[in-house]
């Protein structure tokens, strides 16, 4: 008897998480394209590329047809491995709110970074955005951000 109630239990509790799951929100996706007009880098070491260089930025961002101007991104990023990858943390500013993203910046890749929030719109914002340049410049990147909530 005991055993039976125990399994009818556990399939009550399995239902209704199944059920919580499917009733998730889904991903919402945002692709925007940033100009990257402003990006300037603070030697703090020796000169030239090194460790510890700080990257800061404040760009326009236009819709995913790179056409009209859709908001503004402003951000920093530390170097970590010389000619390979920064550290980054920016906010991206829209008209209905801002998305906060965080984690690597690669120089020759795309990258992946977490989406730790936001406000507006994007109130407790979470999942990813994709990073990926444009041209061999790095004038212009694609930004993908892929929210759920």
């Amino acid at each position: 008897m005991m055993k039976r109630f125990a399994i009818a239990a556990a399939i009550v509790v399995l239902m209704f998480a199944v059920s919580a799951w499917r009733m998730q929100t889904p991903a919402t996706t945002l692709k925007v394209v940033e100009r990257a007009t402003t990006d300037a880098v603070t030697d703090t070491g020796e000169k030239g590329d090194t460790v510890g260089d700080i990257l800061t930025f404040a760009n326009k961002v236009y819709d995913e047809k790179n056409e009209k101007e859709v908001g503004s991104d402003q951000g920093y990023c530390f170097r970590v491995a010389v000619g390979e990858a920064w550290e980054c943390n920016w906010t991206i500013v829209l008209a209905d709110g801002q998305i906060v993203v965080e984690g690597p910046f690669y120089d020759t890749k795309s990258s992946v970074l977490a989406i730790t929030g936001g406000t507006g719109s994007y109130a407790d914002a979470r999942g990813q955005m994709t990073l990926e340049a444009r041209d061999d410049k790095g004038s212009e990147y694609n930004f993908t951000y892929e929210i759920s909530k």
